[in-house]
């Protein structure tokens, strides 16, 4: 097939290796690229005894066929390795141009091992790539990097680049990724596991061919489109991911109070439109984006004036504002930059907080142990020092930036009955007492509580897909057909994140399955259906599972936190019930062919093609 280099950089910082690896073609026909090929190298490479933090750990960074074409919001990657905050699978996508620069490099992907006796940066410009040293910017926070790495490659270049978060192996650190805008790479302690290796920065920058069988045939398709993806997020791109906050709080979807409480009247003030309408001062698109939802922020006056850079998300307005009551939208930028600068995590750093206050008004922590800050709810400076002190790990920001789950922990008492995550990993701004799948996919997504594995709650408010066999959107509190409804979505998310394409195009039906097929057979020149393409979702979903059952994950792990399976939110018009995940669970399992114990069984590892 063409759509790929055929080529992985492999680095072994122990022993200062730089070499280059044939891509096998039999990974990316089975598991095509991106989050896909990931899972396999992880699974094949690493054993269950590898720390996450110790040098046999990977490192892995994957391009797909789409990164780098003309297939509109391509400019994605993934990235995988045993994650430090859970133990379990790692992985985090991430838009902008780094993947973009690694392709027009000549590579497909990255696998980084061993641990460097210094600090040091990978630089990959085309075929040249070398181990530089980092002292001068170790310490520095993630934004300064960047900029100092530009000046010493190349105007162009990108960087996923740690701060000071990950250098001192925060389990919730990410990978801030930064070129012609700032995204992040931010769940599962990624950054961790860079920081544990001393590497500060994977520069990249290129000026190649990216393969495609049929570049006349793919840019006339996308051509063909571009209209009708334009016009069906318009309104998405004007007001970016937080546009629909305030719609999501009248649906019962956003959090709040640590998840405790029904309305709140504070997402008036901290939505994707009021952002629009005060700070925001420009929008900016990953690579080949015709959406543009980044937001550039501005704030001129006040306690944070001065800030410029890039805006709150959608997750960000959850975890930050509503959990954390907090209706401040400016004191939200602020802790929002902070998150960008020292490399931690949106949602874990607010969802931790959220905990925190919870702690705090229970008496479990003190101002003896917050460093005399009143972790009270809506407390919008807190929130910000909080963030700060987690960045550094000073004080008890070094306990809250290991997530909450570890926090809970170490305080004891009934901590774990409000301690909201799966696996681990502190779910994102979507309630699953509102939407039956989100339950199921926050149990069984392979990193722990992600919308993203599924993608599911637009399925059960709007949209449709009668390619992959959702005709209508479903019932959310459907009990009967759930499983295969889930299931389903999970795989077509596990083939975008192996073929490299941004959840947002399918709003509106913008780009459908089949669009996705048209462009897979023409990038790659192999005839492509939607079967197939299913299939291979299907067979990544299953690869993560395999990986983790081997960690010794199973059914007893595939629960939501207390608060999810007990309690039920209050207020006017909210017609949340609690999921019944016994009966979720077993018909799950037996619809992706699992045991009781939710273990993929020989049989179906064997029709994947992956015994």
């Amino acid at each position: 097939m063409s759509g790929y280099h055929r080529k992985l950089l492999r680095v072994d910082l122990s022993r200062s290796d730089v070499r280059n690896q044939e891509l096998d073609p039999e990974f990316t026909d089975a598991f095509m690229g991106g989050a896909g090929v990931a899972a396999k190298l992880l699974y094949d490479e690493t054993s269950p005894d590898t720390d996450p933090l110790s040098p046999e750990n990977l490192f892995i960074a994957m391009t797909g066929p789409f990164t780098g074409t003309k297939v509109p919001s391509s400019g994605r990657h993934h990235i995988a390795g045993r994650s430090p905050q859970t133990g379990i699978f790692g992985e985090a996508n991430v838009g902008g141009s780094w993947g973009v620069m690694l392709r027009k490099a000549g590579y497909d992907g990255v696998v980084v091992t061993g641990k460097a006796d210094k600090p040091v940066y990978l630089a990959i410009s085309n075929d040249k790539v070398e181990i530089r040293d980092a002292g001068e910017i170790w310490g520095q926070d993630a934004e300064e990097s960047a900029k100092w790495l530009k000046s010493k490659t190349s105007p162009k270049a990108a960087s996923a680049v740690i701060g000071q978060a990950g250098e001192r192996l925060a389990p919730i650190a990410g990978v801030p990724h930064i070129g012609t805008l700032t995204r992040a790479a931010a769940r599962t302690g990624l950054g961790a596991v860079l920081g544990s290796k001393n590497l500060k920065a994977l520069v990249a920058v290129g000026n190649g061919p990216v393969p495609v069988a049929d570049p006349d045939g793919l840019e006339q398709s996308v051509k063909n489109l571009l209209k009708r993806i334009t016009t069906a997020t318009e309104t998405f791109g004007q007001y970016g991911t937080g546009g629909g906050a305030e719609n999501y709080e009248k649906a019962g979807n956003f959090p709040l109070k640590n998840w405790q409480q029904g309305r709140w009247e504070g997402v008036s003030k901290i939505n994707g439109v009021v952002l629009h309408d005060t700070v925001l001062t420009g929008r900016k698109g990953c690579w080949r984006c015709p959406i543009a939802c980044g937001r550039h922020i501005k704030i001129t006056e006040g306690p944070y004036a001065g800030l410029e850079g890039a805006g709150p998300e959608y997750e960000t307005m959850g975890t930050m504002g509503g959990e954390c009551l907090v209706d401040d939208l400016e004191a939200i930028c602020k802790a929002n930059d902070l998150c960008n600068r020292y490399g931690l995590d949106t949602i874990s750093t607010g969802a931790t907080i959220a905990f925190a206050m919870e702690a705090f008004e229970k008496g479990l922590i003190t101002t003896k142990d917050t460093g005399g800050v009143e972790l009270t709810w809506g407390n919008a400076q807190a929130l910000v020092e909080m963030v700060d002190k987690m960045g550094k790990r000073e004080g008890i920001g070094e306990l809250m930036s290991r997530g909450s789950k570890a926090m809970a922990e170490a305080l004891g008492h009934n901590a774990g009955e409000f301690a909201v995550h799966v696996k681990g990993l502190e779910p994102s701004a979507h309630d699953p007492r509102r939407f039956f799948s989100q339950a199921l996919s926050y149990g069984t997504a392979a990193r722990g509580a992600c919308h993203n594995a599924s993608w599911s709650h637009p399925y059960e408010l709007a949209m449709t897909m009668p390619e992959i066999g959702i005709d209508e959107p479903q019932d959310a509190y459907q009990v009967e057909g759930k499983a295969a409804f889930t299931a389903t979505l999970q795989n077509l998310m596990c083939m975008q994140d192996s073929a490299l394409l941004c959840r947002f195009t399918q709003i509106g039906k913008a780009v459908t399955v089949n669009d996705v097929v048209e462009w897979m057979s023409l990038v790659t020149g192999k005839q492509w259906d939607v079967e197939s393409l299913m299939k291979v979702g299907d067979r990544v979903f299953n690869m993560k599972r395999l990986y983790n059952t081997r960690l010794g994950i199973s059914r007893k792990d595939d629960f939501l936190p207390p608060r999810f399976m007990t309690l039920n939110r209050e207020g006017e018009d909210l017609t949340n019930q609690l999921p019944p995940m016994g009966r979720l669970l077993s018909d799950y399992y037996k619809h992706r062919g699992w045991s009781e114990e939710g273990i993929p069984t020989p049989q179906t590892l064997s029709e994947l093609g992956i015994a």
